[in-house]
């Protein structure tokens, strides 16, 4: 219950550091430890009508979850800008030559697999609240069933990303002709919401790249859009739920966002994840100019 505690008070006061005018001087903050593997693919189980599958954490992580480990005080950080980071700027291309950061020391924050009824419009919130644009790579299914939430996406300035129909990671080797007409059933159920919208960017389920999905991004002018940063969000029998979860999202956050990364998350079915940018987002918003991907698109490296 303390731990419990704690870490509410936690999320509480990480948010009030978004409208802080001005902050108390700290020190950096030091980087929680992970062992996240930054060019890792998300999980390749289809999603279920109920979400995607997960294991459940082991018994033993359940009745002994790790103590919080977050060591800056987000009370001490802000959402009114940026500030220069000695870190090396991220750089290459992802698999197949696809992009995996913003070519410049911009950061871009990408939520997978959704709209989500529950979590989504907490993100939009958060990162209203902080001033913060992202790039959200949705699915078509799910675009279709939650058009307010498209529209708010959209209405608020964030950029729309083709995440594929259903999120079937195979997709990619079922042939031009099919991947052709998943992705364009996706982009109109997405221009039917709201007609006006771009939709500049395609990521492939599970980051499962082929020639053929490069091929169709490219008829239908698309960037096809990988990741530097994976926060493995997804992967709940490793790192559990909860409070560990949390604290293994903001560790991977705080460890590898370089000047130039797409960093993956998920606000599909991830609490966790919603709970965690609290103190992510004040904390990247003081190192980082964060942005959206542009909605005119980004050259290949």
């Amino acid at each position: 219950m303390t731990a419990r505690l704690a870490l509410a008070a936690v999320v509480v006061i990480g948010l009030a550091g978004c409208t802080s005018a001005k902050p108390d001087p700290v020190p950096s903050a030091t980087p929680v430890p992970s062992a996240s593997i930054v060019e890792s693919a998300e999980p390749s189980a289809e999603p279920t009508p109920t979400g995607e599958a997960e294991p459940q954490a082991s018994p033993a992580r359940s009745q002994a979850p790790r103590p919080p480990r977050i060591t800056t005080p987000p009370i001490a950080l802000n959402c009114t800008g940026s500030q220069p980071s000695d870190r090396p700027q991220a750089g290459g291309a992802g698999p197949l030559g696809t992009v995996k950061t913003t070519g410049n020391t911009t950061v871009a924050l990408t939520f997978d697999d959704g709209p989500d009824p529950v979590n989504t419009p907490k993100v939009l919130d958060l990162l209203r609240q902080c001033g913060v644009k992202a790039t959200f790579c949705v699915n078509g299914v799910k675009a279709q069933a939650n058009p307010t939430l498209i529209r708010r996406i959209h209405n608020d300035g964030h950029t729309l990303c083709n995440h594929t129909w259903k999120h079937i990671t195979q997709l990619g080797d079922y042939g031009v002709d099919l991947i052709r007409q998943d992705l364009t059933d996706t982009n109109n159920a997405i221009r039917a919401i709201v007609p006006d919208a771009r939709v500049p960017y395609f990521r492939a389920p599970g980051g499962r790249w082929t020639a053929d999905y490069l091929s169709v991004c490219q008829e239908l002018g698309m960037t096809p859009t990988h990741w530097d940063v994976d926060t493995r969000d997804w992967e709940s029998s490793r790192w559990g739920k909860g409070e560990s979860m949390v604290n293994h999202i903001v560790g991977v956050v705080q460890g590898q966002t370089r000047p130039g990364s797409i960093v993956l998350m998920h606000d599909y079915q991830k609490p966790d994840t919603t709970t965690a940018l609290h103190t992510a987002l004040p904390w990247l918003k003081a190192r980082f100019t964060l942005v959206a991907l542009p909605r005119d698109g980004l050259p290949k490296p």
